[in-house]
């Protein structure tokens, strides 16, 4: 039997939704968490064949060692560790070529894998254009490099996980700013600002980098704005997309050489004719996330598909490939959230009523994700042609009393 190490498998919530996959597919699943056993879900305790708590620092990689070391010298060889977690990916790398798991990143992977910086050396050898972009160190620096873009210019850590730290700079003022409060914490990397459609192309690939499975995500308000402006967010999937742009995105995997593992490559779809930047639907690439995409999207996308991402994910760890042919009938999904304190003309009654045969779940985020993503969340289905409606909906859901 294989053994398969999921790093802390109860956060996000719905990862032991993947474990669960993993176990029935054959892998014996173990965890290795900070959270105590009493505390994670009873679907979790009873699908991982053991779990090792590393109280109080995981982020210790010596401590997080001590339980694969455990798990080895009960079990036998490590076959997988993994967290599918972009907060882990250095420490997953780290304790792969400790223990000399060959199926996975290792850090010598790193620099182009969590450098946004070094991303872009990627996308431009795949044939996709990239925006103009500076290592920020002083002022000065950086305004030679607005001097050449003009503002505004977007501003995030080089190294960095979500939205975190990621600023729209407009005017001098604001730089000035930003480099007072933060640019001395971490390397920051400045962009050219590119208005533009975020897009994504999330999915699976094999042992040779092939892509199996792909969908083709829409966020009309970017995840960075949506928290630095303090947005309504609403995106949503389908596998269904333009040639030109799933060739591009497999292009792309090949590049960052993405094997065996889960994917979420960022790109900018340009809304309109722009004199630096080129022509309305130009696609630039922005960065690739070695791991799903976050907070509850693995569900969107299994509701874009029609079956189980999960079940998708262990096939392809297991057997390489998937144990099943994609459907032939797929849909759009869309997710659409509400932040409570915003006052909402429709009630939660309303939305059920109105759209009671397109709503396939509905919840509340968790605090850890709330600020991104938002506190209340609805998904809903529609047919792949369908986008004005779904848009429809979203519109339905958030509209706001003045």
């Amino acid at each position: 039997m294989q053994n398969f190490i999921f790093i802390s498998p109860n956060f996000p919530e719905l990862y032991y939704k993947f474990v669960k996959s993993l176990k029935n597919v054959g892998f014996r699943v173990l965890g290795i968490g900070d959270a105590p056993y009493d505390e994670l879900p009873p679907s979790l305790k009873e699908d991982l064949s053991e779990y090792y708590c590393v109280y109080g620092n995981m982020e210790d990689v010596e401590r997080v060692a001590e339980a694969v070391r455990y798990f080895e010298n009960k079990y036998g060889h490590i076959d997988y560790l993994e967290s599918n977690n972009e907060y882990w990916l250095e420490h997953d790398a780290i304790l792969r070529k400790r223990f000399n798991i060959s199926t996975g990143l290792y850090p010598k992977d790193m620099e182009h894998i969590k450098l946004k910086s070094k991303m872009k050396e990627c996308f431009l050898s795949a044939g996709a254009k990239v925006a103009k972009y500076q290592l920020v160190t002083t002022y000065e620096h950086a305004k030679q490099f607005v001097n050449e873009v003009n503002y505004p210019v977007f501003v995030k850590p080089d190294n960095g996980v979500g939205a975190n730290l990621s600023f729209k700079i407009n005017n001098d003022e604001e730089l000035k700013d930003f480099i007072d409060k933060y640019a001395y914490e971490t390397q920051f990397i400045m962009e050219q600002f590119i208005d533009g459609e975020l897009i994504s192309f999330d999915g699976i690939c094999d042992e040779e980098g092939r892509v199996l499975l792909c969908f083709n995500e829409h966020f009309p308000v970017p995840v960075a704005i949506v928290v630095d402006e303090d947005l309504d967010d609403y995106y949503y999937a389908t596998l269904n997309m333009p040639n030109e742009f799933r060739q591009l995105g497999e292009r792309v995997v090949k590049a960052f050489n993405i094997k065996k593992r889960c994917f979420h490559i960022e790109f900018f779809r340009l809304k309109e004719d722009d004199p630096k930047l080129g022509k309305k639907g130009d696609v630039f690439g922005l960065e690739c996330n070695m791991r799903p995409p976050g907070g509850d999207t693995p569900d969107l996308l299994s509701i874009a598909m029609d079956d189980s991402f999960y079940d998708a994910y262990a096939s392809v760890m297991m057997f390489d490939k998937l144990d099943r042919p994609i459907k032939e009938k797929t849909y759009l999904s869309v997710s659409v959230a509400r932040k409570d304190r915003f006052h909402y003309i429709h009630t939660h009654e309303e939305i059920l009523n109105k759209y009671k045969e397109r709503i396939v779940e509905y919840g509340r985020y968790k605090k850890s994700i709330a600020l991104a993503m938002g506190d209340a969340y609805y998904f809903a289905k529609f047919e792949d042609d369908e986008v004005d409606k779904a848009l429809e909906f979203a519109h339905f859901v958030q509209f706001k009393s003045l």
